[in-house]
């Protein structure tokens, strides 16, 4: 398993936190979700939103933002806006840093971005796009974070099909 985490900050839709979890599943990656939440974590949601791989992910809750920072001591999170200075791409990751992404019909509350605008970061769009999907924007930045990482304890399926081709 990856040291890097996903933090979803208050989400609100269901199916976008279950592909961002499938996408945590197939990377290693730990989910940590802040409530509330805009949907309830029962065996019958999860089903009905797809989720029936649920039980495979690393997930954590946190009654909040400051019960997030208390269990996550000296943490390197990273905040996914599109208010951010520096692009997702000119950041080094550590390998157990933190990438949060905010609820999809807000983002991440302007008070946590104005105490961290040093690790603020943007997915660069065309003209006047609000922003992206939260689970394709989360995709983006997490496999950039693992590309740097050298998507360490990952299989390189590539590899193994160029191998195959080659013979």
């Amino acid at each position: 398993m990856s040291g890097l985490n996903i933090v979803l900050h208050q989400p609100e839709i269901p199916q976008n936190t279950g592909n961002i979890g499938r996408t945590c599943a197939a990377a290693g990656v730990r989910l940590h979700l802040i409530e509330p939440l805009g949907f309830q974590l029962n065996e019958k949601a999860l089903k009905r939103a797809g989720m029936d791989y649920w039980h495979e992910i690393d997930v954590t809750t946190y009654v909040d933002y400051a019960e997030f920072l208390e269990k996550n001591p000296g943490a390197r999170v990273y905040y996914a806006t599109t208010k951010g200075r520096q692009l997702y791409t000119e950041v080094s990751y550590e390998p157990d840093c933190f990438l949060m992404f905010g609820k999809e019909s807000g983002g991440i509350p302007e008070e946590i971005l104005k105490e961290h605008p040093a690790e603020c970061i943007r997915i660069p769009m065309l003209g006047d796009t609000r922003s992206l999907n939260l689970s394709n924007a989360a995709a983006i930045v997490l496999y950039e974070a693992l590309r740097q990482n050298g998507f360490a304890d990952m299989k390189l399926e590539g590899e193994l099909h160029r191998l195959s081709w080659e013979g």
